[in-house]
């Protein structure tokens, strides 16, 4: 398949929001979502994309909303480009493998997130405080150590910059106690049953984050889930405590701009070719071990 899609324009078709890697198109009672090869780190997209990434995520999303379809509902009406609609048609070579129509939902702003492992910024806020959004951790635990269980740590929902981590109670206050019980309860489910799923395959999921929203009074799971892009993805075959891990997701272009001492600030570097090479085959290993399909 090999392509680079960075941008995707649809002439005729509504844009409704461009996010760092997706564009998602009005379709009047739907959404078009559509992954793009962007990749993005340190909260900048990098000029230079990764091959087929947008349909590796695409097609890692819709395994895992089928596998939990019978914990939540989801958002999905159709994947398949030559059941879209006639207006899509002339954009079916785009399409393919990297877009869904969703439902139209009314999002939640909050960004779900469960860590099983003490990885990432959860680690940093550990050794700070011994605790990550106010949930109180046992002393002397080590960095990517597994947690006694997974906890549910939430994070704003942030337009620009970096999501910032709040506490249950926040949450409560932003959407309500029975939003938020149900929030925590599904995200931790979802986590559950998905990590005992990637760990018989190979793969620890150390975190992770959802994002639900309501359509027709009923909170539904929505944009992408489980994705290298939105989790840390590590080899359970070289899973080490006390140190960073080995990844299947992004953590290998960050850890390459930490090494070039790139300030973080726009404009991002390109990233060499063998950054971009190698960093499709961590995707296309996670989607092969994940799904048990060799091809998109």
């Amino acid at each position: 398949m090999e392509q680079v899609l960075l941008d995707i324009e649809l002439p005729g078709i509504k844009l409704f929001k461009k996010g760092k890697v997706r564009n998602v198109f009005d379709l009047g009672d739907s959404l078009l979502l559509v992954a793009s090869d962007r990749i993005s780190a340190f909260d900048s997209v990098m000029p230079n994309g990764i091959p087929d990434k947008g349909a590796i995520l695409t097609q890692i999303s819709l395994f895992w909303f089928d596998f939990t379809k019978n914990i939540i509902k989801n958002h999905i009406i159709e994947s398949d480009a030559d059941k879209f609609p006639a207006e899509l048609r002339p954009f079916k070579a785009k399409l393919n493998k990297r877009s869904v129509i969703g439902h139209k939902a009314e999002l939640i702003p909050v960004e779900c997130v469960v860590r099983g492992y003490l990885s990432g910024s959860g680690w940093k806020e550990y050794q700070r405080s011994q605790s990550i959004c106010g949930i109180k951790l046992p002393a002397g635990l080590q960095e990517s150590a597994k947690l006694p269980e997974p906890i549910f740590t939430p994070t704003t929902k942030a337009e620009q910059g970096h999501d910032l981590n709040i506490t249950f109670d926040e949450v409560v206050d932003l959407v309500g106690q029975e939003t938020a019980e149900i929030l925590k309860e599904k995200t931790i489910k979802l986590y559950q049953s998905c990590t005992d799923h990637a760990d018989k395959k190979g793969i620890i999921i150390a975190d992770t984050k959802f994002e639900f929203g309501f359509y027709n009074g009923e909170i539904i799971i929505i944009d992408e889930m489980l994705t290298p892009d939105s989790s840390r993805f590590w080899p359970k075959d070289k899973y080490k405590i006390g140190r960073s891990q080995p990844s299947y997701d992004k953590q290998f272009v960050r850890d390459y701009l930490e090494s070039i001492k790139w300030n973080k600030e726009p404009p991002a570097p390109e990233l060499p070719e063998e950054v971009v090479k190698k960093t499709r085959e961590k995707y296309m290993e996670a989607y092969t071990k994940l799904t048990g399909k060799q091809k998109l």
